[in-house]
């Protein structure tokens, strides 16, 4: 049997501020450890596709971050 956690809802508050001056290091760190959820996610027997959807976005959405701030590479 699986075990299921369910997770706070798409609509509530991120848990990092959206004004002020970002550390590179904290979103490169908040886009890592999103990957590695959603490998987590995908590697499991019953994978949980959504899960690992919510992950890669939010990965996407901290890499955008780093863009934006001017701390993303351009290789």
């Amino acid at each position: 049997m699986t075990r299921v956690i369910h997770l706070a809802s798409p609509s509530a508050a991120p848990t990092t501020p959206a004004t002020g001056n970002p550390d590179p290091i904290q979103l490169h760190a908040d886009a890592h450890n999103a990957l590695a959820m959603a490998l987590h996610y995908l590697r499991q027997p019953a994978a949980n596709v959504p899960g690992a959807t919510r992950k890669a976005v939010q990965a996407l959405a901290a890499l955008r971050r780093m863009e934006a701030c001017g701390q993303g590479s351009a290789a």
